[in-house]
Parts: C-alpha cells; sequence; structure tokens
C-alpha cells in the first residue's frame, strides 16, 4: 500500500505528464499546419511565432481585473481571518508574495484568482463567504492558490494563443485552396482530402484540446489544494454546497440538466462529482491540517450587506 505522499507524487506526475503530452498535441497541430502549407520556413516560422507571442503577452495587473469586477479589496482589519488562512496557504505553497483578497458582490457563488506568483489576487463573492465554513473557505483558497502556484495562467494563455495561431493558418490554407482550386479542376495539381480535411477541423481539435487542458489543470489544482490544506474533504465539501446551492428547487425537479448543458469534451471545468470522487480517493496528508481556533471571525464586517442579485457578465471572462 503507497502511502500518501508517494500517492500525492504519482498523481502530481500525472497530471505533468497530461498536460505535457496536451501542450506537445496543440504546438504539434499548429506545427503541421506551417509545414504543409508553407514547407519547412512555415514549420520554423510556426514555432517561432508561437514562443514570441508567449513571451511578449502582457502581464495585466490583478487590480485591473478585480476592478472589472466591481471589486472591493479587503483589508487585514475587515477580514482577518481569510487573511490569516491565505497567509499561511501561501507560505506552504511558497509563493514570494501572499495574494491580495477581493471582495465580489454577488450572490453568484464563485472565486478565482488572476496574476503571476509574485503579483497576484484571490476573489471571493459574497455568496461564496457568507455560505462556506471557514474549514470549506480554506479549501476553496488552497485551490486558488493551487492555480496561482502551478502558473496555470500562463500555460491558459499559452495555449490560447497556440489555438488562434492555428485558427489564422487554418483559415489562411482554406483561402489558398479556394484560390487554387479552378486550377486543381483543369490540370494534373492534386489536393490532398487529409490536408483540406485538417485544414477544416485543425481549429476545433485545437480548442478542444484547450479545455481538456483547463479540465487537466482544474483537477491538478484540486490535488495540490488538498496537499496544502491536509485536508481533501474541506474541498470536497465545498464543491458539493457549491454545486447544490447554484441549483433551485425547479431545476432539480424539472429541468436537471439545464446547468450542465454540455458534454464532459467540451466543458472547461470537470464534472463535480468526479472532482470530489477524486478527493475523497486521496489519502489523509502527512502534512499538518488547519486548526479552527487559530483564525479569527472570517464573516464579513456589518457594513458589508448581503448581496442578492447576480453580476453583469464581464466580455472576457464567464462566472
Amino acid at each position: 500500500m503507497t502511502t500518501s505522499s508517494e500517492q500525492y507524487t504519482a498523481n502530481k506526475l500525472g497530471n505533468m505528464l497530461q498536460t505535457g503530452m496536451i501542450i506537445a498535441a496543440m504546438a504539434g497541430l499548429f506545427g503541421v499546419l506551417g509545414w504543409m502549407i508553407f514547407g519547412k520556413i512555415g514549420l520554423v516560422f510556426a514555432v517561432v511565432l508561437a514562443i514570441v507571442l508567449s513571451l511578449s503577452t502582457p502581464r495585466i495587473s490583478p487590480h485591473v481585473v478585480m476592478r472589472m469586477y466591481k471589486a472591493y479589496r479587503l483589508s487585514n482589519y475587515e477580514a482577518h481571518g481569510l487573511h490569516g488562512i491565505i497567509t499561511e496557504l501561501a507560505e506552504r505553497a511558497q509563493l514570494p508574495a501572499v495574494p491580495q483578497i477581493y471582495y465580489v458582490p454577488t450572490r453568484v457563488m464563485n472565486a478565482f484568482s488572476v496574476g503571476a506568483r509574485d503579483n497576484s489576487a484571490i476573489a471571493l463573492s459574497d455568496g461564496l463567504i457568507r455560505s462556506l465554513s471557514w474549514r470549506e473557505l480554506a479549501g476553496v483558497l488552497a485551490h486558488e492558490v493551487s492555480h496561482i502556484a502551478n502558473n496555470d495562467l500562463k500555460l491558459h494563455t499559452l495555449a490560447n494563443i497556440m489555438t488562434k495561431i492555428t485558427s489564422s493558418l487554418s483559415f489562411f490554407g482554406q483561402v489558398l485552396i479556394l484560390f487554387y482550386l479552378p486550377i486543381a479542376l483543369f490540370s494534373e495539381t492534386h489536393i490532398s482530402f487529409v490536408f483540406i480535411l485538417l485544414l477544416i477541423f485543425a481549429p476545433t481539435v485545437s480548442m478542444l484540446l484547450q479545455l481538456a487542458l483547463s479540465r487537466t489543470r482544474e483537477f491538478d489544482a484540486d490535488l495540490t489544494a488538498a496537499h496544502l490544506t491536509g485536508d481533501p474533504m474541506a474541498l470536497a465539501s465545498a464543491l458539493k454546497r457549491m454545486d447544490t446551492m447554484e441549483r433551485s428547487l425547479w431545476d432539480m425537479l424539472f429541468i436537471p440538466g439545464r446547468k450542465v448543458p454540455h458534454s464532459s469534451m467540451l466543458r472547461t471545468h470537470p464534472h463535480t462529482k468526479e472532482r470530489i470522487e477524486k478527493l475523497m480517493s486521496l489519502a489523509k496528508k502527512e502534512s499538518e491540517p488547519f486548526s479552527r481556533n487559530r483564525f479569527d471571525e472570517l464573516f464579513l464586517p456589518d457594513h458589508f450587506p448581503t448581496v442578492e442579485h447576480t453580476p453583469r457578465r464581464p466580455w472576457f471572462r464567464q462566472w
């Protein structure tokens, strides 16, 4: 029987291997397109372009992103308990800087992180803070800290760039085919059917790989969060509560599938049930779990009224 440390290492290596395979498949896809359209020069150009774009992509300040959500930064005085948890999580994750905590005035239960390891922020919605226990909040915060520690934002940016390059090459190739099609009909020029299919479906395949990458990184963040807190069931409990509370009685009785209309392949996040099962399968961690009496009151100050409305959907990101 393997120990908890061995199990964590094995799962971590498995997630890293899967992430590497997906990134390699995406890079290979746009590389093949470049080679088929322009030859060896096209292959070199596609690789160089991806490297240049990934290195030159500007890092948006977390404060700017939070302003788009009308988020309010919580001071240590206003949420001392939350700051205590996030500080310890940052230490356990060996982050060079503690993420800032922001409050989003919406009843939708959600959390997200932005920024890099040395400059990051985590947003918590009003509904999330008021609905979860301190233990569940610690699990959610650990999940977001894991995204920051694993540089997931950078990975998603790279994947998005490769998908855009693939789409651009596909569009250019289809234009070339339309241009040369009359010549091919009245000459011996042959256009490979495989090449045509690749041009048509390459953007879709790249997008599916990008979604698969997102799901893989979510599983890895869950794994890392369980390792940081020493309490896999904390995040599992939070996920179950969030999934249950976001469904109304009408949804559960008459349209239970409305909240999850997409197939597993088309989801950015894994199914909650699958995430909970993986967390429950984790052995007890060797790290020291959180203790309630180490933190002060976690709830929001009295001058923060309970929010009943849903947020405006930002143009660049979904809730």
